[in-house]
């Protein structure tokens, strides 16, 4: 059987199409403006690229920022429930979940694939991949460039603000005072780090952790978690898509618990 999970998220969709419990197709795409057309085309994409056709699907599951923006999607799952079961997946000894994505960032405690708790931080950018895009915008370079700038650096510098708007201010000001663009961006990166680690360990992360999301494509990133937390990170291969699969995975959920899938 034939099952697809889409993620409908602020910056980016993701699609898994898995048979039965093997992956056979994923992509990610930006969003754009319109959350429904960006998950058609991805669909379309996917569905197309493993030589599958819609009327083979069994069902669509959607999660994300957007996935109520999803018509064709059959059932809809929470965010938070999608990445812990699509983690459980990839590692089944995981306690815990850091997902830090363009929009939110959030920390799940989970048991066997299933939440225990979670924090979560949408109010504002601190602490997302939003706030590294317009650090790297402050410093006129990439984000892929911001990352491989922090690895260099053996003196940080300190970033007091972890609002987008001032950390940006603040920055132009360290520029100004003749700080080096690798000591910037490994303090930007810190504070992030610093953010996260705090709502970590508040939830009682000590070890078997994935870390996941967009930004966990960042090496620099997970270098500085893993110096605030103490202890190394899983970072799946694709970390953008474990919502997704997550959500794909649903269909198998259901049946293992005698669900109507």
């Amino acid at each position: 059987m034939i099952s697809v999970g889409i993620d409908a998220g602020a910056a980016t969709t993701k699609a898994v199409i898995m048979k039965d419990t093997t992956v056979i197709g994923w992509k990610v795409c930006p969003t754009g403006f319109d959350f429904s057309k960006a998950a058609r085309d991805l669909y379309e994409e996917v569905l197309a690229r493993a030589g599958i056709a819609e009327g083979d699907v069994g069902k669509v599951y959607a999660t994300g920022y957007g996935k109520n923006a999803i018509p064709f999607a059959g059932r809809t799952l929470s965010e938070i429930t999608a990445h812990a079961r699509g983690v459980f997946f990839l590692y089944p000894e995981v306690a815990g979940v850091i997902d830090i994505g363009g929009q939110d960032s959030k920390v799940i405690t989970v048991d066997q694939g299933r939440v225990q708790d979670f924090l979560m931080n949408d109010k504002c950018a601190a602490g997302t991949g939003k706030f590294l895009e317009y650090s790297a915008k402050a410093l006129e370079v990439s984000i892929e460039e911001l990352a491989e700038l922090a690895l260099t650096s053996d003196d940080p510098a300190k970033i007091s603000s972890m609002c987008t708007v001032f950390a940006e201010s603040e920055v132009i000001s360290l520029r100004a005072k003749g700080y080096a663009k690798k000591d910037i961006a490994a303090g930007l990166v810190g504070s992030i780090a610093q953010r996260i680690a705090v709502m970590a360990k508040r939830m009682g992360f000590k070890k078997n952790v994935a870390f996941v999301g967009g930004v966990a494509k960042n090496r620099a990133m997970k270098e500085a978690l893993e110096a605030e937390l103490g202890f190394t990170l899983f970072v799946p291969e694709e970390p953008q898509i474990t919502g997704a699969l997550g959500a794909a995975l649903q269909r198998e959920r259901k049946i293992i618990t005698g669900q109507k899938p």
